[in-house]
């Protein structure tokens, strides 16, 4: 067992979970202009890649296609947060069966011949929730929404 979840994934999360308590229900309807989805349906996409990586540290191999939990339905607050919760339930499960050696190990094949060990595996998802984190920022800015000191520290 590790810790590499609660020392460093829940952290990361703490900020999906604060911008939750910072737009509504009638704000997660919002859309962008263009092909973008509503505020809602970028929050469900951040979790399906959440859940293809949780996958990927039982399976080692990387499935885009894999969802880990099905999309709340209908979209708000209270079920995306529930969601998420459910979505952090089973990556820490995933993570926490590694020692702290065996997360060092080259064994999560991402295709194209780049295999990760699971702590790399775990940097690579950071990214891409802070890259998530950008784009929210974009909808809060539309919607005039201020996430707050903390947000624009660690989001800008």
């Amino acid at each position: 067992m590790n810790s590499l979840f609660e020392d460093e994934t829940r952290g990361h999360h703490s900020m999906r979970d604060h911008l939750l308590t910072v737009v509504s229900d009638a704000d997660i309807a919002y859309k962008l202009p263009g092909q973008n989805p509503t505020l809602g349906e970028l929050l469900v996409e951040m979790g399906d890649i959440q859940g293809v990586y949780t996958h990927s540290f039982g399976t080692f191999t990387l499935d885009w296609a894999h969802r880990q939990l099905p999309a709340p339905a209908p979209i708000t607050i209270a079920s995306l947060r529930a969601w998420f919760a459910a979505q952090d339930d089973a990556m820490k499960g995933a993570l926490s069966r590694f020692t702290e050696e065996e997360l060092r190990i080259d064994r999560i094949d991402r295709g194209g011949g780049f295999v990760a060990s699971p702590f790399v595996q775990h940097e690579v998802y950071r990214e891409a929730v802070y890259i998530f984190y950008g784009k929210l920022s974009v909808y809060l800015r539309a919607l005039e929404r201020d996430a707050g000191e903390q947000w624009a520290a660690w989001v800008g």
